[in-house]
């Protein structure tokens, strides 16, 4: 294939990270929305959102893997596909972290004179932490290895 389109498939890559990282932003902001609405919450609206932040990163994490299948199948770039591997089984840790520390957030405002709710949400946000410096090393290590093609 020719170098230029390999440039192409690399830069949709990077542009989905974006999305993705806005997407993360949209979820954050419509929680602490919900949280506003106790303690009577606005579970329905909260819902929709859930499927809506849901289904954008179904899309991406699809596109993303259609990337990675492109990498390895038709520019013959392995390593590049691992890094994109590695990433998506980090993006789904983190969105396993992000949903966990949502349900903890919204239990703390409920039980503010409980400790452990406190302790839950440090926790939780101490391996949000660890899994996003694992994402920027995997990043890193897929800019290195792609910058091969330029």
């Amino acid at each position: 294939m020719v170098p230029s389109e390999l440039k192409t498939v690399i830069q949709r890559f990077y542009h989905l990270q974006s999305e993705r990282l806005e997407t993360y932003r949209l979820f954050e902001e419509g929680h602490e929305a919900y949280l506003r609405t106790a303690p009577h919450y606005d579970f329905e609206h909260y819902k929709q959102l859930v499927h809506e932040i849901t289904q954008a990163f179904s899309g991406i994490s699809k596109e993303v893997l259609e990337i990675k299948e492109r990498l390895h199948q038709e520019f013959d770039r392995p390593d590049l596909s691992e890094h994109i591997e590695k990433l998506q089984s980090k993006e789904k840790q983190k969105l396993e972290l992000t949903a966990r520390l949502q349900l903890a957030k919204q239990q703390a405002q409920d039980h503010p004179e409980d400790e452990d709710c406190r302790d839950k949400i440090h926790e939780i946000k101490h391996h949000i932490i660890k899994n996003n410096e694992a994402l920027s090393e995997i990043m890193q290590d897929f800019k290195y290895d792609s910058e091969e093609c330029d």
